[in-house]
């Protein structure tokens, strides 16, 4: 049982318990060994072997920083117009070519995307970039107030 497991963890060393019952099934079954997914799962962990899964996330916030916090104006806003708050935010997008980041800049009465910069890395400066197409991409010159997580 222990060499049919490691010979497929040599060719797929991340997968699962769910596809290793999968593909170890027919080799079972010509062995005469009953054996379910579940018990297939305590084996795996009695012999140590359970692959733990990724981290499915990219940590983009952290807001307990030492840096100043400004107040909070976005809390207590009511929005009843186009761009009177544009809201920041970072996201990453996984490609090929690894993760980039995503900076955007988002006008909270209509939703649009007033300006956004794609880096391979999460730096402030792409940030205040997006900030600044969005600021040229104004239509209305109405006061209007910047909003992001405070995340660094």
């Amino acid at each position: 049982m222990l060499s049919m497991v490691l010979d497929i963890r040599r060719v797929m060393p991340r997968i699962g318990t769910r596809k290793l019952h999968h593909l170890l099934l027919p080799q079972l079954v010509k062995a005469d060994i009953k054996l379910g997914r579940d018990g297939l799962f305590s084996y795996l962990k009695y012999r140590h072997l359970l692959i733990r899964p990724k981290r499915s996330y990219t940590k983009t916030t952290n807001s307990k920083h030492w840096m100043k916090k400004h107040p909070n104006l976005f809390a207590d806003m009511k929005v009843e117009r186009p761009e009177q708050a544009l809201v920041s935010d970072i996201t990453y997008v996984r490609s090929d070519e690894g993760v980039h980041y995503l900076s955007l800049v988002t006008d909270a009465y209509s939703r649009q995307i007033m300006g956004y910069e794609l880096s391979h890395e999460m730096k402030a400066e792409d940030t205040v970039k997006a900030l600044n197409r969005a600021v040229r991409a104004r239509s209305y010159s109405g006061e209007c107030i910047h909003h992001s997580d405070r995340g660094v």
